[in-house]
């Protein structure tokens, strides 16, 4: 139930009973209207069907006392005795109870003091929205998630174990085996974040994707940004490996080398919104285009299609700068 249909509602028992009550016996939300001495004056056919009451038991009746007492529940009284004499309206307010005739429900309740156009004798407008079945549905779903997460942890101990205890007595698969398990260590961070929430704040995901080493000579400027977290495992690895090369030939092998990350939002061609990240190697070596395209290139460039972004590489000799234009 939302404040909007809630205040029509609301102006609508002021202003004629009868058009009220229709628009109330035909509402799926369980509705009821109680006078200033907690008496049931109105309650609509889904409240009747909700609750298996019959409704020439309930009216004229203690709300709080209907069905053996089943309504005189603590966090309800309260709404109803304190809150709502005091407030104009309260908008969701849950509710857990143990019904003797429903079983256990949860309930989102939206109340509204109203006046009574005839004798100004105040009524509360009650409102119940049964979510039982949405918050058992979250409850599972989130089971589902962590036990997915506990699962893929294992699964990357094992495999990262298994690549760890691999000979790598050659240089050169020295070099994989180190790359390997960086990749791998990126990517399965990456798919625990982005199993924890629906999006994921830009800054945070590029400075847990570069790593320790290159975080401490790293500035980050940018307004707000979150990225959604289908697009985390694969711009993660996109900034592992600017990371990587920095690392390796660019601003952080040097003593005095550092990467300024700055990003905007904006609108793109279609309307969507942009991140439009500059990745920009200050006070490092000297750089020039490589003779010939590596695998980190190709994974960068193989990413950013992926997520439909658009990646440019620049070799200044001054610094690498990359430019990323990432749809959210």
């Amino acid at each position: 139930m939302t404040q909007m249909l809630l205040e029509d509602l609301y102006r609508l028992m002021k202003t004629g009973h009868v058009q009220a009550q229709g628009i109330v016996d035909t509402m799926t939300q369980p509705v009821v209207v109680i006078d200033q001495n907690f008496c049931v004056t109105t309650a609509n056919n889904a409240f009747i069907r909700a609750f298996k009451v019959n409704r020439d038991d309930i009216i004229a009746q203690d709300f709080f006392g209907l069905g053996n007492g089943q309504w005189d529940i603590p966090e309800l009284r309260q709404l109803i005795s304190t809150i709502i004499p005091r407030a104009a309206a309260v908008i969701g307010f849950e509710v857990r109870h143990d019904f003797p005739t429903i079983g256990q429900r949860t309930f989102l309740v939206d109340a509204r003091r109203l006046l009574h156009p005839d004798d100004n004798s105040p009524n509360i407008l009650v409102i119940f929205d049964d979510v039982t079945e949405r918050r058992r549905h979250d409850a599972e779903m989130d089971f589902i998630v962590a036990e997915m997460r506990h699962r893929m942890k294992n699964m990357a101990a094992v495999v990262r174990a298994v690549v760890m205890n691999t000979r790598a007595d050659e240089p050169a698969v020295a070099d994989f085996k180190e790359a390997l398990i960086g990749r791998l260590d990126v990517t399965f961070k990456a798919q625990d974040i982005a199993a924890r929430a629906e999006s994921v704040d830009f800054e945070f995901l590029v400075t847990q994707a570069v790593g320790a080493t290159v975080s401490e000579r790293l500035e980050c400027s940018g307004p707000a940004a979150e990225m959604p977290s289908t697009k985390v495992p694969p711009v993660s690895m996109m900034f592992h490996e600017l990371a990587t090369n920095a690392i390796k030939h660019g601003a952080i092998s040097t003593p005095v080398g550092r990467i300024r990350v700055s990003w905007d939002v904006v609108s793109g061609p279609n309307g969507r919104k942009l991140v439009v990240c500059q990745w920009r190697e200050e006070g490092g070596p000297s750089v020039s285009p490589p003779k010939r395209k590596g695998y980190g290139t190709e994974l960068i460039e193989g990413l950013a299609a992926h997520v439909a972004a658009s990646v440019e590489l620049e070799y200044h000799s001054q610094g690498f700068v990359a430019v990323m234009k990432i749809p959210v």
